[in-house]
């Protein structure tokens, strides 16, 4: 967050502009997040006395576009940017009032190369963070870029420790996972449950990370895993470990070929 600044309010007859702005005053609630994508019109409510925030995920903010006759403070720097509706003070007679913005605004944000269109309602809630996330063509980019020069088993390892590690990259589109239990002939007595699914646009690739679960205690074989029930075109199958207790559960993640499973 830029530091600080304050400046003395702009007067226009009986009426003070406050333009106060980029001050990081703490607010009595956290702030909201919502998601904007790219090449469409997002309608939000922002807040219109509190800063909000703009995050590019992946990726820098090259420019924000807006009205600048209307009462709006904007700054960037790197991935992030701050919108401020400015308050009007009006004195009468020693008799202060202040007035919120509520008429809505457009704002055209470049991030990663995309437009985002943003309608923005002012609104008196608490500050909100938007966050732009990647459209279709600039995750397939950023998936080339990341997983194009690795040969396939490098990918493999490189996914997995990604699902593992709970550390997916943004361009990985996250899927609704399957609802339900799943039963494999070869693990009889043992329940898999699919935690979270990816699509890696631009790689031909999906992924999903299950709960395996046994009634009683198992050694597991990652072969075991290679079934029609998690998929077809299987090619990668990582287990984080492989000797369970009855309770305990592992980790294991599925690589198929193919975005859409």
């Amino acid at each position: 967050m830029p530091k600080p600044t304050r400046r003395s309010p702009k007067r226009v007859g009986g009426t003070a502009l406050l333009a106060a702005v980029m001050i990081a005053a703490p607010t009595s609630a956290p702030a909201q997040t919502m998601m904007a994508l790219p090449d469409q019109t997002s309608t939000i409510r922002l807040s219109n006395r509190d800063i909000n925030h703009v995050v590019c995920e992946g990726g820098e903010i090259e420019d924000v576009r807006f009205s600048a006759e209307k009462a709006i403070a904007v700054e960037k720097a790197g991935s992030d940017a701050w919108i401020k509706f400015l308050v009007k003070e009006i004195d009468e007679l020693g008799a202060v009032t202040r007035s919120y913005v509520s008429t809505p605004s457009e704002f055209f944000v470049s991030c990663n190369g995309a437009i985002y269109t943003l309608y923005a309602e002012p609104s008196d809630i608490p500050a909100q963070t938007v966050t732009l996330a990647p459209g279709r063509p600039q995750r397939a980019k950023a998936n080339a870029d990341l997983l194009g020069p690795l040969v396939e088993e490098e990918r493999a390892v490189s996914i997995s420790l990604a699902m593992l590690q709970d550390r997916l990259p943004a361009s990985f589109a996250e899927v609704a996972p399957a609802s339900g239990t799943i039963a494999l002939p070869a693990l009889p007595g043992t329940a898999l449950t699919e935690r979270r699914r990816v699509a890696i646009e631009g790689a031909g690739l999906s992924a999903s990370e299950y709960l395996v679960s046994p009634a009683a205690s198992v050694t597991l074989d990652e072969r075991s895993f290679l079934d029609r029930s998690l998929g077809v075109n299987i090619f990668a199958v990582t287990l984080d470990r492989l000797v369970l207790k009855a309770g305990e559960s592992a980790r294991l993640v599925v690589i198929r070929r193919g975005e859409a499973q």
